[in-house]
């Protein structure tokens, strides 16, 4: 572009050197209010920074004061008497809402003792009387309470039980309060508690056991045993019980059904009495021990209930425990009957089983001590009935009777009754005194027996008793055990002795015979043969007179021996070995020259086995 171009465009060059001269004044005018504006941002970017900081400040001294304002509502709610609980303590009724005031004032008591910034507080310096007064007189009030309460345990005919769990246990807070609060007075309470209990109980127990006194019947006298002669009693000796009651010295009978009616409840003593019955010893220190289970059960889960501790028990329980001694030492001292001892034995040991279903402890102590009682009495008892067989009157007890002796039966009811009563208990103790009575037994029976003139009364006599023995100890149970089959073998040895005294009776020409001749050689003693005319009388003699003998031996069996069926198995014996020497003889003529010529005097076999069977028809 030449000059002249430049100089035709002059007028827009200025116009635009202007307008751009314009520009650069706006441009720097927007330059000077954009580095104002920079300013301005920068200076709100660092208030708001400060704004931050503030309120980050702000926010936790905000939650520091939460902090602290919880910490003040807990104390104030704390260590604040409110006036309705003032009134709760003070005059309200101790009931329901009375327990839950004192829970909320034994919190604040708690509260006030253990916190030690609390101890520091000005406020505890108001608060703390208030709360000791409260503390007193709610202390005052319970107390006040309980012992009204325990004041009607000792009202007569007042159900104690019911009284315990429907009253007291509704108010056990107050000994927890007591405890913890007021352990003078708790422990008050407790006196006062154990005292009433100990009393109550104490008098419930003696009278009832001068109730059961009345219902006694007496078994047995320290002349009852075994050894002693019926006839005979001690000089000072007190009356009789009716000898119906009597046979229970050694006889077990229907006393055994106690084991059976263990667990049922304890006799009602005025309902008994009204019905006229007695009772044996054992049956009222059954009821006597049931009624102390089932006290001292509930007694002791009581106990550990409301007073939280088991060893009130064994205090309160002290009193019934020594009233039952009081009853129970002189009436162990002077019991003779050893039936019922073991059965007081055996009552103890299922009393102890129960306790321990019920996982009560309280009574182990005082069971075991009874049980320890009991045996060295029943010993000394037992060692008696021994030493009445030992030491018994030979003379005064024999009897011209072949029958059983009483002091026979006595020991066979009284042995049988022991091993019916150790039949499920295995009792290793019991089971030697038994066989220290039988050894005792044997002597005196045999010392009886050689009383009789003649032997074969002695026999009959033994047999008679042994047999009798043996029938009463199979009706304990099945299995007599050892001493059952002592007495079965001395039976069959007698039984033996008896069949051999009989036949020589009836056939003692025979029997010697066949015992001294038919069994010797005569090949190896020619001069010894027998003849004809040996055998001859005895062939005659026998087949003369062999059925009346048969007879009188039947007569003589069934007059002899009280058991029919023993005297009839007897009489099967003798008529069998009576059959056996026979065919001896039979068999010993067949070998004698001539010796058939006895034939048509021999009796047949076949005679005597129907002769036999005949017998055997009537058993």
């Amino acid at each position: 572009m030449d000059t002249q171009d430049y100089i035709k465009e002059s007028d827009n060059l200025v116009s635009l050197h202007d307008q751009i001269h314009d520009c650069d004044s706006i441009l720097s005018q927007m330059e000077t209010l954009l580095s104002g504006f920079q300013e301005e941002i920068g200076s709100i970017s660092s208030d708001i920074k400060i704004l931050q900081e503030k309120s980050m400040d702000m926010g936790l001294r905000l939650k520091n004061r939460r902090v602290a304002e919880s910490k003040l509502a807990k104390f104030v709610e704390d260590i604040i008497v409110p006036p309705k609980m003032i009134d709760v303590i003070v005059d309200g009724e101790v009931n329901e809402e009375y327990i839950r005031t004192l829970e909320i004032l034994s919190k604040k008591l708690k509260f006030v003792a253990a916190d030690p910034a609390v101890k520091s507080s000005k406020a505890l310096k108001d608060v703390e009387p208030e709360l000791e007064k409260l503390r007193q007189k709610a202390i005052s009030k319970v107390y006040d309470f309980i012992v009204q309460k325990l004041i009607a345990l000792r009202k007569p005919k007042t159900n104690i039980q019911i009284l315990q769990q429907s009253v007291l246990l509704k108010y056990k807070y107050i000994i927890s309060f007591l405890k913890e609060h007021g352990k003078e007075v708790f422990m008050d309470v407790r006196a006062a508690y154990i005292d009433t209990m100990n009393k109550v109980l104490s008098a419930h127990f003696r009278a009832y056991i001068q109730a059961l006194e009345k219902l006694q019947l007496d078994i047995a006298t320290a002349y009852d045993l075994i050894g002693v002669e019926t006839r005979s009693a001690g000089l000072f000796s007190r009356a009789r019980e009716p000898l119906k009651n009597r046979s229970a010295v050694f006889a077990l009978g229907e006393r055994i059904k106690i084991i059976k009616e263990i667990d049922q409840p304890a006799l009602i003593p005025h309902i008994a009495e009204a019905s006229g019955l007695k009772y044996p010893y054992e049956v009222l220190f059954r009821s006597l021990h049931k009624l102390l289970m089932d006290t001292a059960t509930s007694e002791y889960i009581f106990c550990d209930d409301f007073f939280g501790e088991e060893s009130i028990f064994y205090e309160i329980f002290a009193g019934p425990f020594s009233v039952i001694d009081e009853h129970f030492n002189p009436v162990l001292t002077n019991c003779f009957d050893a039936i019922g001892l073991m059965l007081m034995i055996r009552i103890i040991h299922h009393h102890q089983l129960i306790m321990s279903r019920r996982r009560i402890p309280c009574l182990d102590s005082y069971l075991d001590k009874v049980n320890i009682s009991l045996w060295p009495r029943f010993k000394m008892v037992f060692d008696s009935h021994i030493s009445s067989l030992r030491d018994a009157n030979i003379k005064t007890l024999w009897e011209d009777d072949v029958h059983p002796h009483y002091v026979m039966r006595r020991y066979a009811e009284f042995t049988a009754s022991f091993i019916h009563l150790n039949v499920e208990y295995g009792d290793g103790q019991l089971d030697i005194n038994l066989e220290r009575l039988r050894m005792a037994v044997d002597v005196l029976i045999l010392k009886l027996a050689k009383l009789f003139p003649k032997p074969k009364q002695q026999i009959v006599f033994l047999i008679n008793n042994y047999d009798m023995t043996i029938a009463v100890l199979k009706e304990a149970g099945p299995e007599g055990g050892k001493i059952q089959m002592h007495f079965e073998e001395l039976l069959k040895s007698n039984t033996s002795l008896f069949v051999e005294e009989l036949l020589v009776e009836h056939f003692s020409d025979l029997i010697k015979f066949v015992k001294s001749r038919a069994s010797e050689d005569s090949s190896s003693n020619p001069e010894r043969s027998i003849t004809v005319a040996e055998v001859d009388p005895l062939v005659k003699d026998f087949g003369s007179r062999w059925k009346t003998a048969i007879e009188l031996m039947h007569k003589d069996i069934i007059t002899s021996f009280s058991n029919f069926l023993c005297g009839m198995e007897i009489l099967r014996a003798a008529l069998t070995q009576l059959l056996l020497y026979y065919t001896r003889l039979t068999d010993c003529i067949k070998k004698i020259p001539g010796g058939s010529g006895l034939n048509k005097d021999l009796v047949s076999i076949q005679s005597i086995m129907f002769e036999i069977r005949k017998y055997s028809k009537t058993f």
